[in-house]
């Protein structure tokens, strides 16, 4: 079979779309052919390409073709839109010439899912759409777009795309309810996670820098960390509140990474000696993050329940650590882990809940060791490479039909 990947980013963009779309790249090209139509480098990338109306490359078993799309940095918001731009501009004539079965899309950029959806109409063939980012939902909700025609219209448009796709993959079950209330039909949406590496029982663990860890830690007795992206979704101003009324308890707040909302978060903490930020660390660092805290927070404002899927949660889950979910109910965030016994979760509009399961997390050491091990034992459960063959084989059924 032959597959039509659509997704501007491709190593060695860096992003988390890239990362995903080799993944899959990788997974499905061991039993059949891949082709992926991607744009130049532009995503914080290792390397770069010279301009060419397309430039064909091959990366192990997958077939690349890159479109000469621009390549302006991913901080450079408005010339970041013309990257999109001129990628679906040369992107869809090139396309309607490459051979294949099935058609792809993911998520970049933003509208990919409506032009994947049209690639694979001007072809006739089946279209699969992978859907990473949930569009324009996110786009409103985070005040990136206001209400209006503009947004009325891509609504419409991305439901006529979730109408011709015969397979929606999803990356939770709250966002496949999002999908459904779409009006998609149940049958036509999988849940495919993004997953974690999971190391052999045997393997030896994996080195941890002990200056990482003191940087993070300081002299904090308990530290609750946010590692990742500082976006519009998070429930931030809950956060602070509860890490102020911790102060005097030895709790630290600390946020490694970046993003939209870190300036108006540190200008908020100004003056909060319990909560620390710090910038992104290497790659190679990851294990010695994931092990300086005690918990982990993922946040999700209300509203947002399917739109936004964190999927860091399953590499803080196979590091053994348990989470602190400041996110509504309905979300994969607080019912996987409450039901495996490794999360705790706390209304995103409600400090004081939030502060109460911290504090109970600070007393009762027992319980953050027992929530350290359910996490360990419910990782098995979301294997990477077994989540990669759910993906193959829901691509394989939408080629039958």
């Amino acid at each position: 079979m032959k597959i039509l990947l659509l997704n501007l980013y491709f190593p060695p963009d860096t992003s988390a779309t890239a990362k995903m779309a080799a993944a899959v790249a990788d997974a499905v090209s061991v039993r059949h052919e891949v082709t992926v139509l991607c744009g130049r480098p532009s995503y914080d990338p290792t390397e770069r390409r010279a301009w060419r109306p397309w430039l064909t490359e091959r990366t192990g078993r997958v077939r690349v073709i890159r479109v000469g799309s621009t390549d302006y940095a991913r901080f450079q918001m408005k010339k970041r839109v013309l990257n999109y731009l001129s990628y679906v501009a040369l992107s869809v004539p090139r396309a309607v010439f490459v051979r294949c079965d099935v058609v792809l899309a993911m998520t970049d950029p933003p509208f990919e899912g409506i032009v994947g959806a049209l690639v694979a109409t001007l072809k006739g063939k089946p279209y699969v759409y992978n859907i990473r980012d949930m569009y324009p939902d996110m786009a409103l909700g985070g005040s990136i777009v206001r209400p209006g025609w503009f947004v009325r219209v891509w609504e419409k448009l991305h439901r006529w795309a979730l109408r011709r796709a015969v397979r929606v993959i999803v990356l939770g079950d709250d966002m496949r309810a999002r999908i459904i209330a779409k009006g998609v039909e149940p049958g036509r949406v999988a849940v495919v996670r993004d997953g974690a590496e999971i190391l052999p029982i045997d393997a030896p663990p994996d080195p941890l820098d002990a200056e990482v860890i003191r940087s993070i830690r300081s002299d904090f007795r308990f530290v609750l960390l946010h590692a990742g992206n500082l976006g519009f979704y998070g429930a931030w101003e809950t956060l602070l509140a509860a890490a102020a009324a911790l102060a005097d308890e030895g709790a630290g707040l600390v946020f490694v990474g970046d993003g939209a909302q870190r300036v108006p978060l540190e200008t908020a903490a100004e003056g909060m000696a319990n909560v620390r930020f710090l910038p992104f660390f290497p790659a190679s660092k990851i294990p010695s993050v994931l092990a300086a805290a005690d918990a982990h927070v993922i946040t999700i404002k209300r509203g947002l329940e399917g739109v936004v899927v964190p999927s860091k949660m399953y590499g803080i889950v196979a590091a053994g650590k348990p989470i602190v979910a400041v996110a509504p109910k309905g979300t994969d965030a607080a019912t996987l882990g409450i039901k495996s016994g490794y999360a705790v979760s706390a209304d995103p509009e409600k400090p004081d809940e939030l502060i109460a399961a911290v504090r109970t997390l600070i007393q009762e050491t027992n319980k953050l060791k027992e929530m350290g091990e359910a996490a360990r034992a419910a990782a098995p459960g979301h294997d990477r490479v077994k989540e990669l063959q759910k993906f193959v084989h829901t691509i394989e059924e939408a080629q039958r039909g």
